[in-house]
């Protein structure tokens, strides 16, 4: 019975030691909760302060020089940064606690996933706001990013590609009821952010 019993343990234990070689698991649960709440912060900014309201239909036209669309802009940018930054800090903290580096070949792998829908969906939206589409902003912003979370899942936690799919239904939602793509974009990045990251310390980090 004992050695059935060791038996059973050494292969949980080489089942840790593969799954950690092959994801990367250091990918902080407070990281989402920050991220999700600088989104809420900045839309909330956006609507009340800044007095972004999103056009009615997809095409129709807004000048790309009006100062509620390029205050939105600024404040959408400095969600990414500080969303990023908060990622890597807090990553970086909980991997040196474990002993690991978050510089390993499943972090790089999981970046090379996100990079070419993030890459794709920023300069597409970018391309359509100068051209004043603003009600794309958020539907594709939605989608591009939940694409690339459910492209980078496989090398981290699975939960993320369950996130990636809100994001996508979220954005396509947007696409048909543009004037709530504030709404949708708060919900998404702020809103599931904060409800996956504390999913995640709850289960795996605490």
């Amino acid at each position: 019975m004992n050695k059935n019993q060791d038996y059973i343990s050494d292969i949980a234990a080489i089942r840790v030691m593969m799954e950690r070689s092959s994801k990367f698991l250091s990918l902080s649960g407070w990281a989402g909760v920050m991220a999700g709440l600088y989104a809420l912060v900045g839309a909330y900014l956006a609507h009340q302060l800044v007095g972004f309201v999103p056009p009615d239909t997809l095409f129709t036209v807004v000048d790309p020089a009006e100062t509620e669309l390029l205050y939105s802009v600024a404040l959408a940018i400095a969600v990414l940064i500080f969303s990023i930054l908060s990622a890597a800090y807090l990553s970086h903290r909980r991997a040196e606690r474990q002993g690991e580096s978050i510089r390993n070949s499943s972090s790089k792998q999981m970046l090379l996933h996100m990079a070419p829908s993030l890459v794709a969906g920023g300069l597409l939206t970018l391309i359509l706001l100068l051209q004043g589409l603003a009600a794309f902003a958020a539907p594709l912003t939605l989608l591009f990013y939940g694409l690339s979370l459910f492209n980078a899942s496989q090398f981290t936690f699975n939960e993320l590609r369950y996130l990636g799919i809100l994001l996508i239904t979220l954005g396509l939602a947007s696409v048909l009821l543009p004037h709530l793509g504030l709404l949708f974009w708060a919900i998404g990045f702020g809103l599931l952010h904060i409800v996956y990251g504390v999913y995640i310390h709850m289960k795996y980090q605490r």
